[in-house]
């Protein structure tokens, strides 16, 4: 049944700003938190697990574009890219920190680190359907 369904292209353009918006935001809200040396507050843990979740959206998304054909010819570096920000979240998950101070600039690094990933892809992918690449 999922198989039967398609998907456009200009949605993954959508989620893409949507995922520079979110992990933009939470770079700035955790390094704010992090200069200030406050802990992660429950608001702060809500955002990261939003951002979380629109990043495997898009991912899922990019995957079913590929299973209908598109972007076959795509940089590796776009999927990489793409998928590095998950991986940025679950060292952050992973990582025995105990230190709530030390846990809030680690938070702070990683969704910095997301958000230059994210908008590394998202520059690739337009250049590449832009023909730039």
């Amino acid at each position: 049944m999922i198989d039967n369904i398609l998907i456009s292209s200009s949605i993954h353009v959508v989620v893409g700003t949507l995922v520079l918006a979110t992990t933009l935001i939470a770079a700035v809200i955790t390094g704010w938190m992090a200069w200030r040396g406050r802990a992660l507050t429950t608001g702060t843990h809500l955002i990261l697990i939003a951002v979380q979740l629109i990043l495997m959206l898009q991912a899922l998304m990019g995957i079913k574009l590929l299973d209908q054909g598109q972007g076959v010819a795509q940089l590796f570096i776009h999927y990489v890219g793409g998928l590095a920000p998950l991986l940025f979240f679950s060292l952050l998950y992973w990582l025995p920190v105990r230190q709530p101070r030390t846990r809030t600039r680690l938070a702070a690094a990683v969704t910095t680190s997301a958000f230059v990933f994210a908008l590394m892809t998202f520059t690739i992918g337009q250049a590449y359907v832009r023909g730039n690449l």
